[in-house]
């Protein structure tokens, strides 16, 4: 008998170590070139910027000087004096809500299109008012927030002949102008 035919478990385990060897190996050449070949290798880089290629240099902190005039003037006309001139007064704008629609006539149960502009009513609610009997009534709990000085929503209605619409701030009770649609 063969010395290698006794112990068939070791001579096992010596080509099992083998062959993980090889394939550790090939796996680790295979990761090496693809490392190169993709640029992630600090030699490659450092060969790229020594040929000329873009690099990034931060400047040294300087020192600045200060100012020597006021940084912000306000009010001032530098061709007439402090005393000559009165005191401007500067007047808010007055918030107003304007209300428009996309359609002048709808279907039955067509959609109506209401857009607007509230300008400073940021983040406020609008509801939306229908005309009915004589007074403005809460159409169906229908509301649009307003956002950066405009909002948009839109309503449905199947009640026929002219139907008029306006927006209410629930907070302020400030009015919008009213819009009519003909509903056929």
């Amino acid at each position: 008998m063969r010395p290698d035919e006794k112990r068939p478990v070791v001579a096992g385990l010596l080509a099992l170590v083998g062959v993980a060897v090889a394939v550790g190996l090939i796996a680790a050449v295979a990761v090496v070139g693809g490392a190169h070949v993709l640029g992630l290798g600090g030699g490659h880089a450092a060969a790229v910027a020594g040929e000329g290629g873009a690099t990034m240099v931060v400047p040294k902190p300087q020192k600045t000087q200060p100012a020597t005039g006021p940084s912000i003037t306000l009010g001032s006309n530098p061709t007439s004096s402090s005393t000559d001139q009165a005191t401007p007064t500067i007047k808010k704008p007055k918030k107003q809500i304007s209300l428009q629609t996309g359609q002048g006539s709808v279907a039955p149960m067509g959609r109506i299109d209401l857009t607007g502009t509230y300008p400073g009513g940021e983040g406020a609610v609008l509801n939306v008012q229908k005309f009915s009997n004589g007074s403005w009534q809460d159409f169906y709990s229908i509301s649009a927030t307003v956002t950066n000085g405009t909002f948009s929503t839109y309503i449905q209605t199947g009640t026929p002949g002219m139907n008029r619409f306006r927006m209410i701030d629930s907070d302020t009770k400030l009015a919008s102008n009213e819009v009519r649609v003909q509903i056929r």
